[in-house]
């Protein structure tokens, strides 16, 4: 009897009737337009090998990480399941935690930071405006120190809004850049440091995801493990 599939270039961390919470690597888009890899591609792969599916079938992805980014994404397998995680992302009520290493001594050790950010038309990258600009949106994150490393410092953060770039770009104009992160100032490489620049990592990590089910609509919380790049860090806990 032969073993069933299982996923290639990522993880399944969590499936429940039409709700999956898979771990994306760093270096991979979320999705991506036909013939491109992408995580999309790699699940729908998974899905389609081991469930035996011909043809096109459902899969919604309700939010998404960005390419250098690794951690935990919700997806939904039909309509009705889509709609209810996406009704909980806009209304701010899905628990999403990050960790990050950033360049630099974080002070203080716990906080708020408030800002304002737009997306720079016609490239990849935000920056932080003056409240008064028209193009800027609201964004507001929670941060606590985790440890104190060499040149380093280990944040846990809480996101309150949902930016492009959101919590690199606020990091960085603080000073403190993800390490890896050298689109937004970065010294400090992270990660295999491959010839594509695009596919290389960047030290955030998209720890947990606290929801509601949307069919049974009890909460559960599903955590990522720390990816191997995250390994040469040496954290405390690793």
């Amino acid at each position: 009897m032969s073993a069933a599939p299982q996923p290639e270039g990522f993880d399944l961390l969590h499936e429940e009737g039409p709700c999956l919470i898979v771990a994306k690597p760093g270096g991979v888009l979320t999705q991506a337009v036909p013939g491109v890899d992408s995580l999309e591609v790699r699940v729908r792969a998974f899905l389609r090998r081991r469930d035996a599916i011909e043809g096109n079938f459902y899969l919604a992805h309700l939010h998404r990480l960005d390419r250098p980014v690794s951690g935990a994404l919700v997806l939904a397998r039909h309509v009705r399941a889509a709609k209810r995680i996406g009704e909980q992302f806009e209304g701010r009520t899905i628990g999403k935690t990050y960790w990050a290493v950033v360049e630099g001594r974080v002070e203080p050790e716990a906080g708020t930071w408030l800002d304002h950010v737009r997306k720079i038309p016609d490239v990849a990258q935000a920056e932080v405006v003056p409240p008064d600009h028209p193009e800027g949106r609201h964004a507001v994150l929670h941060y606590r120190t985790l440890a104190r490393l060499e040149g380093t410092t280990w944040l846990e953060i809480e996101l309150e809004t949902g930016r492009t770039h959101q919590i690199r770009v606020q990091a960085a104009s603080r000073g403190y850049p993800v390490v890896g992160d050298a689109q937004y100032g970065a010294v400090q490489p992270f990660g295999p440091q491959t010839e594509d620049e695009r596919e290389r990592w960047i030290a955030l990590h998209a720890r947990s995801l606290e929801l509601n089910h949307p069919m049974t609509r009890e909460r559960f919380t599903v955590v990522a493990p720390l990816p191997e790049p995250w390994q040469a860090l040496k954290l405390p806990e690793s």
